[in-house]
């Protein structure tokens, strides 16, 4: 018998133990090496587990990573309610740029970053921004104000909705900043998200 698979029957770990233990070994792994550098190799050894644990839960590497990712940036999403949608739009904006510029912020971008060179990633980075708290957040910052008055109903769209955090993620991968200044998502509010709101008010 392996030395790993010897482990990990000592250690008599099983479902749920066993799965946060892989894991955080693989989110440290993202910390430290970052993607290109996490192997499953890597993963098990930390983990004191063996590889096939690893394969029988996450498939390939690719979905190891996202589910890693996900686990350290599990968190609660509390959407503001400051009575205007410009106020609203600024308070979910600035934790979310707080957010890209933490330790946790530099694995996504890690990730996103490797994804141009694994399909496999990219598919599964879109499936989670597809289904993703911070959007239902923006639609319903939107919704909130089409019933105070502020938009017309076709304002609550998804691609408007998304806008705000497409714009903050090219800030970080375009231009490669550590942390984007507060007066840059002042501009993308009041520049771009804004006008457009009002624009889909008037049918534009």
């Amino acid at each position: 018998m392996a030395a790993d698979e010897q482990r990990d029957r000592a250690t008599r770990r099983r479902g749920a133990a066993l799965e946060d233990a892989i894991l955080g070994a693989a989110a440290e792994e993202l910390r430290t090496t970052g993607y290109a550098g996490m192997t499953m190799d890597r993963v098990a050894r930390r983990a004191g587990t063996n590889k096939n644990a690893i394969y029988r839960r996450w498939p390939t590497r690719a979905a190891l990573g996202v589910a890693a990712y996900r686990r350290s940036a599990d968190a609660e999403l509390t959407v503001p309610d400051t009575g205007t949608l410009r106020g609203d739009a600024l308070a979910l904006l600035r934790p979310a740029n707080t957010l890209w510029s933490s330790p946790r912020g530099a694995v996504l971008r890690d990730l996103l970053s490797a994804a141009g060179d694994d399909p496999d990633l990219l598919t599964l980075l879109r499936e989670q921004a597809g289904g993703s708290g911070t959007d239902g957040a923006w639609l319903t910052l939107l919704e909130r104000a089409v019933a105070r008055g502020e938009a017309a109903a076709g304002a609550t769209h998804p691609r408007v909705a998304s806008v705000p955090m497409t714009l903050l993620r090219g800030e970080y991968a375009l231009r490669g900043l550590p942390e984007v200044p507060d007066e840059v998502l002042t501009e993308i509010v009041d520049e771009v998200f804004l006008p457009l709101v009002r624009g889909r008010a008037t049918g534009r």
